[in-house]
């Protein structure tokens, strides 16, 4: 996939929450900047995460991700790459040891534009996010990187106690639910 791939993706893609379709225009914008693919473009740029459920639908994986301190799904920055689901796949793996993931769907599961806060030698900027779905097997052991405080198996009853109020983290998990009855 490139970034002409990626834009097709993203004109054709639909969701039912107001809340992502208010950026949809601007991830498609973004596919024409040459500089969307690498954080080099300070104001904001691609990243890619994966959504990593287990084969059951019962289970999701996420990190307490070291920089920011919160419950997050794995992923990261795509570094010049425009095939976003292969960012996604290579950053999950890299982040989980997992060598059970699997893609459920190569197209767009979600996307969220957030700001990422100011830290030493980088300013605010936004992330692009865009989440693919991948299955993994939850027996499978984990190996935590160094970029992640915990890395756990988090049971889709137990994700709100865990993650608080993270609407993006909620939307995921709720069309997950839903997709559980098309399964």
């Amino acid at each position: 996939m490139n970034r002409i791939q990626l834009k097709d993706q993203l004109e054709n893609y639909r969701t039912p929450y107001e809340e992502e379709a208010e950026f949809i225009q601007d991830f498609i914008e973004l596919t024409s900047d040459p500089l969307a693919f690498k954080r080099e473009r300070l104001e904001g740029h691609f990243t890619a995460s994966a959504w990593i459920v287990n084969k059951k639908r019962t289970h999701t994986l996420l990190t307490l991700h070291r920089k920011l301190g919160r419950w997050l799904q794995l992923g990261g920055h795509a570094d010049g790459n425009e095939n976003l689901l292969e960012v996604a796949m290579k950053e999950a793996q890299e982040e989980s040891g997992l060598q059970s993931l699997s893609m459920v769907d190569s197209t767009i599961f979600d996307i969220d534009k957030h700001i990422i806060p100011n830290r030493p030698h980088v300013p605010e900027h936004f992330h692009y996010d865009v989440r693919y779905l991948l299955e993994a097997d939850i027996k499978e052991p984990l190996q935590m990187s160094d970029e992640s405080i915990s890395l756990a198996w988090i049971a889709f009853d137990s994700v709100v106690d865990m993650i608080g109020y993270n609407p993006s983290i909620l939307r995921m998990l709720e069309k997950t639910s839903k997709s559980e009855i098309l399964l």
